[in-house]
């Protein structure tokens, strides 16, 4: 088996020649499936250099064309922000609520307390591995190839589903504001997955198509777009918690768990997706400036702003309305602010702060999605057209159509409350290869830089496996069936084309980095 992984890299683009090590080939299936890319050529694909062999296939790192490091901290941490507040918080009570009551709060703390332990693992590894890809990344430098693909299909079904999820509930919002400004509506065929009353969800196609158009004009302008949506984004929250704190009534919370520690293990494991944010930082490790110190920064900047506004927001609208009210509510903070103020001027501005909001999501996750497409398509997982650039915009323009119809069929037609336990599934099996990928990286690399090391080690890693597993286990059967079939797709499309058209199976064996820093 070829033993992979960089003794360490100085300042990002000058890693020291590993240690190398004639590494006899290997043709059985366990070790094609354990085989690990080195973390030295992530780092030299991710410049446009190529750090495999001769023999290997020349897409991904010879071309010349690589993603351009263009985004600041601010800018990464409105990336996170952007893609985590308003995920779940501006529909999500409507689906979390009536399975938790109350003591949906305490849903949103425990999903927080187990993404602040992964965020910690994240901030380690981004910093090591600043690279594209996320969490499949890190794992084909920590677990190897077989696991790294099936991450891969994990995070392409999270991120696609959750931005499918996003744009349903913007459709809710337009409609919210369309009625108190103007007292029209969307047909309502044509604002809906289909059912006995909708055709299909004509505004969440129309999302997905603005969002790709931007995207493919390229990242610089996209994230400054992010950027100003995600200032609107918290003055909106803020308004909401101002207002909704008025109309608080303390009998509102009780009684605080009705419906037992069960609803709010279910509540919490339907909530986890709206933490998406912290892997869609990761996404972006090659376009940002100084990633090592970046990249750890704007997940933990994410991480505090939102999950502050994620329990105070909750809370105030536990208090402001019975729990009861929370299910099949459209547009549920929007409704809240109108009947406590009996008037629609709030909830229009909300309405409106949504709209901007949720467009910021979509552009967000839909982001993440293609760059991972690009992480996989540049490591022979995937065709390689996946990993085509634009030579005027940098960006994958293909990947990125591909993607939005894909997002676009799934949002006209899925309906929310499936697409967002979908996503809470592969965002928890994500966090939970990161969190182990921490643990093996220290093992096997311990003298690899790391711009952030988790504190409490090893005990934070096991303890955020612990919490993901114990989410996990609170989703409902429909998800892991959703889950097998993703599953069964990935094992096809593995052994149909990605283990022959892997970069390192078309690799000269011998020639690969084996790092022997440790064992």
């Amino acid at each position: 088996m070829s033993r992979s992984g960089a003794a360490g890299d100085r300042p990002l683009g000058h890693p020291p020649p590993p240690r190398r090590t004639a590494v006899l080939a290997s043709n059985t299936l366990g070790a094609r499936l354990l085989r690990r890319k080195p973390v030295s050529t992530l780092i030299a694909e991710s410049e446009g250099r190529d750090a495999l062999p001769a023999g290997a296939p020349e897409e991904g790192g010879r071309s010349g064309i690589h993603l351009r490091r263009s985004i600041g901290l601010w800018q990464l941490s409105s990336i996170g922000i952007g893609a985590t507040i308003g995920t779940g918080i501006f529909f999500v009570l409507n689906t979390a609520v009536p399975s938790a009551g109350p003591a949906v709060i305490l849903s949103f703390v425990i999903a927080a307390v187990t993404a602040g332990l992964t965020a910690l693992c994240y901030a380690e590894m981004a910093s090591a591995i600043p690279v594209s890809g996320s969490s499949y990344s890190y794992a084909y430098a920590t677990l190897g190839e077989g696991v790294a693909f099936g991450v891969g299909i994990c995070l392409l079904m999270e991120y696609g589903v959750s931005a499918s999820a996003i744009a349903v509930s913007w459709a809710e919002y337009l409609n919210k504001f369309l009625d108190l400004a103007f007292g029209v509506k969307i047909p309502e065929q044509l604002a809906g997955a289909p059912d006995s009353t909708h055709w299909f969800n004509l505004p969440a196609l129309l999302l997905v198509a603005m969002v790709c158009f931007l995207l493919i004009r390229g990242v610089s302008e996209s994230v400054k777009v992010n950027a100003a949506m995600v200032g609107i984004k918290i003055l909106i929250l803020v308004l909401f918690i101002g207002v909704a704190l008025t109309g608080f009534h303390s009998g509102n919370l009780t009684p605080f768990m009705p419906l037992g520690i069960g609803g709010v293990q279910v509540a919490a494991s339907s909530i986890f997706f709206s933490f998406i944010g912290l892997d869609a930082v990761s996404t972006a490790g090659e376009e940002v400036k100084n990633p090592r110190r970046t990249l750890p920064m704007a997940i933990i900047i994410s991480l505090v702003v939102v999950t502050l506004l994620y329990i105070l927001v909750a809370l105030a609208g536990i208090g402001a309305q019975p729990w009861q009210k929370f299910d099949g509510q459209e547009a549920g903070l929007a409704q809240i602010l109108q009947d406590i103020t009996g008037q629609s001027w709030p909830a229009m501005v909300f309405a409106i702060g949504a709209i901007l909001s949720i467009f910021s999501i979509t552009l967000v996750v839909i982001y993440g999605q293609t760059r991972i497409l690009y992480s996989m398509g540049r490591d022979g997982m995937l065709p390689k057209r996946f990993a085509e650039l634009s030579p005027r915009t940098g960006t994958p323009i293909w990947n990125t159509i591909v993607v939005g119809l894909g997002v676009g069929a799934l949002a006209a037609f899925i309906p929310l409350n499936v697409l967002a336990d979908i996503t809470s599934l592969g965002t928890l099996i994500a966090f939970s290869v990161v969190s182990i990928g921490v643990i093996i990286l220290r093992r096997t690399q311990p003298d690899l830089p790391r711009g952030f090391k988790v504190p409490g080690y090893p005990v934070v890693p096991l303890v955020s496996v612990g919490f993901c597993v114990y989410l996990i286990t609170g989703l409902h059967a429909d998800t892991f069936r959703a889950g097998a079939i993703a599953l069964a797709v990935a094992v096809v499309v593995y052994f149909g084309y990605s283990i022959k058209h892997s970069r390192l199976e078309q690799a000269e064996p011998e020639a690969v980095p084996a790092d022997r820093t440790a064992d």
